[in-house]
């Protein structure tokens, strides 16, 4: 008996218990490393590690929620709305409210994303292998929206959503990016499209080939919904001057930025029409971010603006659910062709910078003496186009409230 202590001590000396080194970290620390993973999905995980994480995880205060896919719903009807009747020069007015339904329809459920469901992960104990994890994943796996994903959270100072994709279809090869700041109502709005974008691979072959190829000629009806070039890449031999040339006002081009324009703030509005319970819910929040995966449009709040939408309630649109666009100014600047530095080519380049008619004075300038504010609203090399953009000739235009 003596001889089996006595072997029992030697093996412990040998062979001392591990010390989980972690498990002596401090909460902060801990709420450092949590708030690094930011993915609700990877925290919704590690809540189902240990009681601790699980009462570390909702004080993470920043934190990204990836949609994984957005399920439209009524298909039958967006087909009846897509194979109606009439002929291609039907009004504006129409073709507008058929795009209105086609990008709001997606947001009516865009909120559908899988994320382990807390309840069950309170119940959940460590998992010692690959398949009881598999099991648990199977059976926590729900869907749920944001709003109700972060209800766990209560010290959300940073959110980031990011869609699956864009709302707005364009023709391949083309290009149309915005970025748009709102308090209660549209702070200011940025849009950068172009008909085409050529990189500097596609640039040589063109021109090291027969070259002069130019897109048909579409009216605007068979542009909308599917927001596409619509015009043809040649300048018909006029001069770049600075100004618009007449065959922008003809060919169609200017009708295209309309649309550009409007569908870039329905997509806005009803984006920031949707983060209205959220921004409620979180009083903490200062900083929230919705984008997509595409980088085509991205809705920002600062904690002035989040501060301002609790304060002062938004105005909803009557015809659906987004946020009422105001009456508006528009500056809008056009490069029948524009190289930037890194060889890209932007046919058709167009820029247009938003505010409300009746914005405060105290609200900063859309475009400062140097553009810089329009260049920092996206990434390279768009921002590049931008500031190339803003020093040409500038046309102002105006927008009634829809």
């Amino acid at each position: 008996m003596g001889s089996s202590k006595s072997d029992l001590s030697r093996s412990t000396l040998i062979y001392p218990q591990p010390v989980d080194h972690f498990d002596n970290l401090p909460d902060p620390v801990l709420l450092l490393v949590l708030n690094k993973i930011g993915d609700v999905k990877t925290l919704g995980k590690c809540c189902a590690v240990c009681t601790r994480f699980h009462s570390l995880v909702p004080q993470v205060d920043n934190v990204v929620v990836r949609v994984d896919c957005v399920i439209s719903e009524d298909n039958d009807n967006n087909d009846h709305h897509s194979n109606g009747s009439g002929s291609g020069h039907k009004s504006s007015l129409h073709s507008i409210s058929s795009l209105f339904r086609l990008l709001i329809k997606p947001f009516l459920s865009l909120t559908q994303f899988i994320n382990i469901s807390r309840n069950r992960c309170n119940d959940a104990s460590i998992l010692d292998d690959e398949d009881d994890l598999d099991h648990f994943e199977k059976n926590c796996v729900t869907h749920h929206s944001p709003t109700q994903v972060l209800k766990n959270f209560d010290e959300i100072k940073v959110l980031r959503i990011e869609l699956p994709s864009g709302e707005l279809g364009i023709d391949e090869g083309g290009l149309l990016k915005w970025r748009a700041d709102f308090g209660s109502t549209l702070d200011n709005c940025v849009i950068l499209g172009a008909s085409s974008v050529i990189n500097r691979t596609n640039l040589v072959y063109e021109q090291c080939g027969n070259g002069g190829g130019s897109n048909n000629n579409n009216d605007i009806s068979d542009v909308i919904p599917q927001v596409g070039s619509g015009e043809s890449d040649s300048s018909n031999g006029e001069m770049d001057n600075g100004s618009i040339p007449e065959s922008f006002y003809t060919n169609g081009g200017l009708k295209l930025r309309v649309v550009w324009t409007i569908s870039s703030l329905i997509a806005a509005s009803a984006r920031h029409y949707l983060l209205q319970p959220i921004i409620s819910e979180h009083k903490k929040l200062e900083s929230l971010v919705l984008t997509d995966v595409d980088g085509q449009g991205v809705l920002c709040m600062d904690k002035e603006q989040l501060e301002e939408l609790r304060v002062k309630p938004l105005s909803a649109s009557s015809a659906s659910k987004r946020t009422m666009v105001p009456a508006l100014n528009m500056r809008l600047w056009y490069a029948p062709h524009l190289e930037l530095p890194d060889g890209t080519v932007l046919k058709g380049a167009t820029l247009v910078a938003i505010r409300p008619s009746e914005q405060q004075p105290n609200k900063k300038e859309v475009v400062g003496g140097d553009g810089n504010w329009v260049g920092e609203a996206f990434k390279e090399p768009y921002g590049t186009a931008a500031r190339m953009l803003v020093k040409r000739r500038t046309y102002c235009l105006e927008m009634n409230s829809f």
